[in-house]
């Protein structure tokens, strides 16, 4: 919606690029200004008969409900639904800084009398516009900001943001640096790791090896020992002759089975 505002103004002057802004600020759902206000005919706004509304645009782009009762006496009256917007304007500002909004703070600033209004505001205003997410806690009144839209960017707030960028980068890249140390030391692990496993395989394999001839060797005596018991006793081999089982003479008696 912007964006067709925008389009008029490049051929409206004077009284008709008022009416843009009278328009605009008065548009449901439509929070940014900034491009508009960069416009060269809205512009030249500021140094004519129409400067209240150049102001008036200015403050819809930066400013708040209390910029307003400020300086409500050079500017132009507002309509129902402008000040319904700036009111949803200045709770993003206050959101951006504060996210934890108390009840009686949001009143004060916004000249609201009853909290029934108030989270009327907040709930059917912001919250289901999308502007803002957030809680409501009546007990504790107040409201726990977890979202809230931005707003225009003032020329001075620049430098700031492009601070704060920086610094972001630095920490995105430092966090960056030790993910990568540590899938560094996690693939060298693993290397380390399968590399020892196989050689304990190896080690394993080696001593089964070695282990296997001795192995095959006792086997092999063991099955000789038992052919020999065996064949002795299929020979009677295992009877033990004793001494009274002689004969006179050192023979041998023949017993009967």
């Amino acid at each position: 919606k912007l964006q067709e505002y925008c389009a008029l103004a490049n051929s409206a002057r004077g009284r008709a690029a008022a009416e843009i802004v009278q328009k605009a600020t008065s548009e449901p759902g439509l929070f940014a200004f900034g491009e508009l206000l960069d416009m060269p005919n809205i512009q030249q706004l500021e140094n004519g008969d129409q400067a209240q509304y150049f102001q008036l645009l200015r403050l819809f782009a930066h400013g708040t409900w209390a910029d307003y009762r400020a300086a409500a006496s050079t500017l132009p009256q507002l309509n129902a639904n402008q000040q319904l917007k700036l009111k949803q304007l200045t709770v993003l500002t206050l959101a951006e800084s504060v996210k934890v909004l108390t009840y009686d703070s949001l009143m004060a600033q916004l000249d609201i009398s009853n909290v029934r209004e108030l989270e009327d505001l907040l709930i059917t205003h912001l919250m289901y516009a999308g502007v803002v997410q957030g809680k409501l806690d009546q007990q504790q009144g107040c409201f726990e900001v977890q979202y809230a839209a931005g707003r225009d960017i003032l020329p001075a707030q620049l430098s700031s943001m492009l601070s704060s960028l920086q610094e972001w980068e630095a920490r995105s890249h430092n966090l960056m640096t030790a993910i990568e140390d540590k899938l560094t030391w996690a693939s060298n692990m693993h290397e380390t790791s399968t590399r020892l496993k196989a050689e304990a395989e190896a080690k394993e394999e080696e001593i089964k090896a070695s282990i296997k001839p001795d192995l095959d060797s006792q086997a092999f005596r063991n099955s000789l020992d038992g052919s020999y018991v065996e064949g002795s006793a299929n020979m009677g081999l295992d009877y033990m002759p004793l001494d009274e089982d002689k004969a006179p003479g050192g023979r041998m008696k023949r017993h009967r089975r």
